[in-house]
């Protein structure tokens, strides 16, 4: 929870110098209208899919569900084989992994994520791509808008372009930019091992372990809808979709409940 509220706190500082250091004092109004609509949406995207990916179930298995008598009611064939996680007693399916951190088996994780505080897995990965995303294109904003105000402010005095004094607006702008090239070059990284990861259907644990697939790959556009459901369209890169008040509630409330999932 410390490093998601690190993240919330650093996209809520970017926010403040930007729009109240550099744009509102701005004397072009189009300019301020313009880049304030834009890197703020992207803020609210981020922070969305930020959420989402915190509080929405990886794919974890149930607990415990590896008894005798469950396993009797699957009514395996001979010479079928299915595989016990002694650590949460679970039967794990294939390409499931045991989170140590979450103490759970979760279907194709992908890794556990401190700045979101959960797993990335089956059902969670595609905010996690869209998060980086975000994160990548307003650090990228923020670092072009920090230039442009520097290059303005040069020609003129300090005291017209910000509200703030030019020490105090100096030291608020550099610590965006470097904010803004710390994650940039970590969340573009990230987004691009990512699509890879899904473009070739395999996970970042599979890669680091080597697996070779007993499963049939989905190759480029068809892991893509796998994640990312159906054909490709504007629709992909919203957090909002599916979102329903209800479930959201049911999902807090079974997060606060402690560290297990709701399933």
């Amino acid at each position: 929870m410390v490093c998601a509220g690190i993240t919330w706190f650093l996209v809520l500082y970017a926010e403040f110098v930007v729009n109240f250091v550099m744009l509102l004092p701005s004397k072009n109004f189009w300019y301020s209208l313009l880049n304030g609509a834009t890197f703020n949406s992207l803020a609210v995207l981020a922070l969305a899919s930020h959420l989402r990916t915190m509080l929405s179930d990886p794919g974890a298995v149930p607990k415990g569900n590896a008894t005798k008598e469950y396993m009797e009611s699957l009514q395996l064939k001979p010479g079928e084989v299915i595989y016990k996680c002694p650590k949460c007693c679970s039967i794990k399916p294939e390409r499931a992994h045991h989170c140590s951190i979450c103490k759970r088996c979760i279907r194709k994780m992908d890794h556990h994520c401190p700045w979101v505080n959960n797993c990335v897995g089956e059902k969670n990965q595609r905010f996690f791509v869209l998060f980086t995303m975000y994160i990548s294109l307003i650090s990228a904003h923020a670092l072009g808008l920090s230039g442009m105000h520097f290059f303005t402010c040069i020609k003129v005095q300090w005291n017209e372009c910000s509200a703030f004094s030019p020490g105090a607006s100096v030291l608020l702008l550099i610590f965006l930019c470097l904010e803004a090239i710390l994650f940039l070059t970590f969340t573009a990284v990230m987004f691009g091992t990512q699509l890879h990861s899904i473009c070739n259907d395999e996970t970042e644990i599979e890669r680091l372990k080597n697996e070779k697939p007993t499963w049939e790959r989905r190759m480029r556009w068809d892991g893509m809808r796998a994640v990312f459901g159906g054909s490709p369209s504007l629709l992909w890169c919203n957090p909002f979709t599916g979102l329903r008040l209800r479930r959201l509630l049911l999902l807090t409330y079974g997060r606060r409940g402690g560290a297990e999932f709701s399933v």
